[in-house]
């Protein structure tokens, strides 16, 4: 069984007692608990003190089968969202259920519906609630714990941190329900290890291939080699692509009036605090490598648009740079300058989330000293992506080597859910300015 390929997806649910905690970590558990918690008992709440007849009413009905679907997608989200690195357990129940209730509340709207406002948001109320205990629950009783298999090459995992690693001396099932079991599959293996990684997986004890480990543990893919995708190709997934071109323009389009109201303040601001136009325009590398013109509010001194595409160091943003204007700071701090790009979005030169695109001096310096570079550009860049949330803003070679990390990992796992994460995260970094230069 040489070079054997053991993969069993990554799950939260890996105990295999019959415990309590174990059925939290299922879905269908998940399900059943809730819709008491975030169905029954907000409903039972809101009508009890009343008359019985308001439990047959149309609105009682439209706010029961909403939230019940509210509450499926919600718990949905949640779970495909916490498979991805950093995510944990708590910062991103949230959002899951603001974006499952929401798209309910918006569908009844649009169908102009009744129902119980109240009820609703109790609903909703209870739904979070209920997320955080079973979270909880799970966090603080059912850590996982690493076994490596010594086989080839594992010696890149000591170096993540806290992360418990124990290197299994003999070619035996650990006694511990909570184990999951790391190797380099890719490696020859002596047979005795080999067994062993077979009976783990008949046991149902999960058996990861290091890079996997390694990838979604830090968030970032290995640049040795280009990686394919689970489709066990290099393009990403085109179905979503298309998804998410449309997508990006419903969104561009509803948010354009408001942006416009905004933009107009923040024009305004500009022209006030310092000499020059309203907008800066540079040449950027985009998609498949092809060169556009981004447009974000001017944040510094003025200088003229050649000025600014010639001078690749004039490219670059440094730690309290000199050139930054004081509404810049603001601006930059809140990242408000990147919203004209909206209109790079409307005209398919970018997209709200993937990788950011860099000026055309940085890009030319970057291919010709990073390897595999220009294989971010198969996707289109973003306004925001999920290089920016982990790392923020970088200027020299060696972090924007790790910014590639993340550019490729994002590649790899090119996805709704991925792209939900990232959204999730971009509103944190917003309010907490991190990465802002």
């Amino acid at each position: 069984m040489n070079k054997m390929s053991v993969e069993v997806s990554a799950r939260q649910d890996i105990l295999r007692s019959p415990s309590t905690l174990w059925h939290l970590g299922r879905f269908r558990y998940q399900l059943l608990l809730g819709y008491v918690a975030a169905v029954i008992l907000p409903g039972v709440t809101y009508y009890f003190p009343g008359e019985p007849a308001l439990f047959y009413q149309a609105s009682t009905y439209n706010t029961a089968v909403g939230a019940s679907i509210a509450l499926l997608a919600t718990i949905y989200l949640y779970r495909r969202v916490i498979t991805f690195p950093g995510s944990g357990l708590f910062g991103y129940i949230m959002p899951a259920a603001a974006a499952g209730y929401g798209l309910i509340l918006a569908g009844i709207f649009a169908s102009r519906l009744d129902y119980s406002r109240l009820y609703f948001g109790m609903s909703f109320a209870a739904a979070v609630l209920f997320l955080f205990a079973i979270s909880f629950a799970r966090r603080s009783f059912q850590a996982q714990r690493f076994y490596i298999v010594p086989s080839g090459d594992t010696s890149a995992l000591f170096d993540i941190p806290d992360v418990h690693w124990t290197v299994l001396a003999n070619p035996r099932l650990p006694q511990d329900r909570h184990a999951v079991l790391i190797a380099d599959l890719r490696a020859e293996l002596d047979p005795q290890w080999e067994r062993l990684i077979a009976e783990a997986a008949l046991a149902g004890i999960p058996v990861y291939h290091v890079k996997q480990v390694q990838e979604s543990l830090t968030g970032r893919v290995e640049i040795e080699h280009l990686s394919e995708n689970s489709f066990g190709s290099l393009i990403p997934n085109l179905s979503y692509r298309e998804i998410k071109r449309t997508a990006d323009l419903l969104a561009s389009i509803i948010l354009l009036p408001f942006l416009v109201l905004s933009g107009v303040i923040v024009a305004l601001l500009i022209k006030a605090d310092s000499p020059g136009p309203v907008f800066f325009l540079q040449d950027r590398r985009g998609y498949r490598g092809k060169a556009f013109k981004v447009i974000k509010f001017r944040t510094m001194i003025h200088a003229s648009e050649s000025e600014a595409n010639a001078d690749r160091d004039a490219a670059i943003t440094r730690d309290d740079d000199p050139r930054v204007t004081r509404v810049g700071r603001f601006l930059r701090r809140i990242r408000i300058d990147e919203l004209p790009q909206v209109l790079n979005v409307i005209r398919g030169e970018m997209s709200w989330i993937g990788p950011r695109p860099e000026a055309l001096s940085l890009s030319e310096w970057y291919m010709t000293e990073l390897p595999f570079y220009t294989y971010r550009h198969i996707v289109r860049p973003g306004i925001t992506g999920w290089a920016q949330v982990n790392q923020g803003h970088v200027a020299d070679l060696e972090s924007v080597y790790a910014k590639l990390h993340y550019d490729f990992y994002y590649i790899k796992n090119y996805s709704a859910w991925l792209d939900i994460l990232i959204l999730a995260r971009t509103i944190i970094t917003v309010f907490s300015g991190y990465g802002s230069k």
